[in-house]
């Protein structure tokens, strides 16, 4: 009887164990998994967006694609011009649900940001993505078309905020951003180190709730990993790909003053200082008759002038004329996407 029963027993182990086993392995991916389905907004829908309508909603609705099992996959809206072929996609939205919603005020910002004149109307296209893993290639709905016509307003870029030593460890600090002007998560712009440190965070928000370290100093982004540290002194330019969690900086970029303007004339720079609360390189010098320019490390292979004296700077641009000796402050400013800036006071 003992020996029956220990047989019983470990027949039944040897049942859970096959089961247990069963559990674990990895669930089988259809070889050609079915796409998702784009059924809202239709094909041919026309769009006229108004600032007064701003809170209502665009939902992207879509039958979920047929992985073979229940799979955990993230839905991504996407944006291009039908001649483009996908060729630069745009999201404008993602949710692991059958449907998601855009307002039309951030759906208005996106086709600005894709270069959409106001008031005028437009043909895109529309697709939704399915993504599960590195390992299983994207899944793709049908295309379809629509006409949108985007209404005027400021573009607001998304943004990313840089705190670190060189501000205070400020998060909040609005000048100390860096933007993605295609709305493509890879951001650029400028970070400041003339002093401390030289470390810093990447933050989603002004606040410390999602923040980017590097653990490893290898150009790899880990969320609240450990501070990154610029190397050396002067103006970086930093580029961060948020998709690929991934971030590159430029050599360091001494600005200073030069010409017969200036206190080293020709010869030799004036060295600007940092004023961290506005993120601004600045000076307070006293200034001759005369002309000047910006110019890095103490060399011409960056500088700058204003060739057409607007305040707004070109790469070799000519000279910046000085009419009146006198004391005077001069800033430098690289907050804007795309455009260097300077201001030249008298005091």
């Amino acid at each position: 009887m003992m020996k029956k029963l220990a047989t019983y027993i470990l027949g039944g182990l040897s049942i859970l164990l096959v089961g247990a086993c069963s559990e674990d392995l990895d669930p089988v991916i259809k070889s050609d998994p079915t796409p998702p389905v784009l059924m809202s907004p239709a094909s041919g829908t026309s769009l006229v967006l108004t600032a007064e309508e701003g809170a209502e909603e665009l939902v992207f609705a879509y039958e979920k694609t047929d992985y073979g099992f229940p799979a955990a996959a993230t839905y991504t809206a996407q944006l291009d011009f039908p001649e483009n072929d996908f060729a630069e996609p745009m999201d404008l939205a993602s949710s692991a649900a059958a449907e998601m919603m855009l307002t039309y005020e951030a759906f208005n910002q996106k086709l600005l940001a894709k270069g959409l004149l106001p008031g005028e109307e437009a043909s895109i296209a529309l697709r939704i993505k399915s993504t599960i893993n590195k390992s299983v290639m994207d899944k793709f709905s049908e295309v379809i078309q629509m006409q949108v016509t985007p209404y005027e307003v400021a573009l607001e870029y998304p943004r990313l905020y840089l705190p670190g030593d060189y501000q205070g460890w400020d998060p909040a600090n609005e000048n100390t951003v860096i933007y993605s002007v295609k709305s493509d998560n890879v951001y650029e712009g400028f970070i400041h180190v003339l002093g401390g440190s030289g470390e810093f965070k990447i933050n989603e928000m002004p606040n410390w709730d999602v923040n980017y370290g590097d653990d490893g100093a290898d150009g790899t982004l880990e969320e609240n990993g450990e501070n990154i540290k610029a190397e050396g002194v002067g103006t970086f330019k930093l580029t961060v790909d948020l998709a690929a969690k991934t971030y590159t900086l430029g050599n360091p970029l001494y600005w200073g003053i030069i010409g017969d303007a200036t206190p080293g004339g020709w010869d030799a720079s004036t060295p600007m200082e940092f004023d961290a609360a506005e993120n601004l390189l600045t000076i307070t010098v006293d200034l001759g008759v005369g002309v000047m320019k910006f110019r890095a490390n103490d060399a011409w292979d960056n500088n700058f002038g204003d060739d057409d004296l607007d305040g707004i700077l070109e790469p070799g641009g000519g000279d910046i004329p000085v009419e009146e000796a006198g004391n005077y402050t001069i800033t430098l400013d690289f907050k804007v996407p795309g455009e260097v800036s300077y201001t030249l006071m008298k005091n």
